[in-house]
């Protein structure tokens, strides 16, 4: 997994402190001396894959700089229930500040990671990778897609910007899906990859002749998608997407694609349970 940039995070943590703090922690100014301290440690409650520590250990930082934060895993490393993933020292109303922002930010990453391992495990002995998509938390991708590779998982295409996929909705302005690559090609030059995404066998075909980079078989059943790792015999990569589950994405592995992608890793993950008990100290 690649580092994550976090000065590139600072506005989105800071964004996400924003709509829970507002103008200060009403309850903790009520009720806790100023000069009080405290220590607390973020425990798995279940066993799960870890990924976001060094996200909060910067969200720590960034509400009080005199906290002390210390890991005690590393992002990717899977636990057991009852881990002690991290422990905070200092003062109790900035521990109560930043308490529920960095459970949910390390519950959602840890869930990420934790689905996109099992998808992981489930293909090994195959060519396939596990790759995340779009369907991110708006705001979040970069933290979504980071902990789909602490999970063993690969990402797709960041966003718009840097590759071209070319859909049944860009199709339906086209005169072909040949005259749509080479429109294509003639715009972003060769080193951007072009992918084309295909409802049918003749499609596939279209699309190779057409020069696609890599190709996305769209909701092609099992028997399907190892008719196209025929049909394409290595000249082009295949992904499999849509409708994707654990209980299915073996058979599409072992029919021959390169690439499974799954929405799923990022659209509807559970968050997992993690607790942060806070001790006067």
């Amino acid at each position: 997994m690649q580092p994550i940039d976090l000065q590139f995070l600072r506005d989105t943590l800071l964004a996400a402190l924003r709509e829970d703090v507002g103008n200060g922690d009403i309850t903790s100014r009520a009720i806790i001396p100023p000069a009080a301290r405290g220590a607390g440690r973020y425990t798995s409650k279940q066993p799960l894959v870890v990924a976001g520590i060094g996200v909060v250990k910067e969200l720590v930082s960034l509400v009080d700089q005199n906290l002390e934060f210390r890991a005690s895993v590393q992002d990717g490393a899977a636990v057991t229930s009852g881990t002690v993933l991290a422990e905070i020292t200092g003062s109790a109303h900035s521990i109560l500040i930043v308490e529920r922002t960095s459970l949910n930010i390390l519950q959602r990453m840890c869930g990420i990671a934790s689905l996109a391992r099992q998808f992981s495990d489930l293909v090994k002995g195959t060519r396939a990778r596990i790759i995340d998509t779009r369907k991110t938390a708006p705001g979040l991708r970069v933290l979504d897609k980071y902990a789909v590779t602490c999970g063993g998982g690969m990402n797709h295409r960041a966003g718009l910007f840097d590759a071209v996929l070319i859909k049944n909705n860009h199709l339906i302005f086209q005169r072909s899906i040949a005259h749509a690559v080479h429109t294509a090609r003639s715009h972003v030059g060769h080193l951007v990859k072009i992918e084309v995404e295909v409802r049918s066998l003749e499609e596939l075909r279209m699309a190779i002749e057409a020069g696609s980079d890599v190709v996305l078989l769209d909701n092609f059943d099992h028997a399907l998608t190892r008719q196209a790792v025929e049909i394409a015999a290595g000249r082009v990569p295949l992904e499999s997407s849509g409708g994707i589950t654990l209980d299915n994405v073996r058979g599409f592995a072992e029919a021959g694609v390169d690439y499974i992608s799954v929405g799923a890793l990022t659209h509807s993950v559970p968050a997992v349970d993690i607790n942060l008990r806070v001790t006067p100290k």
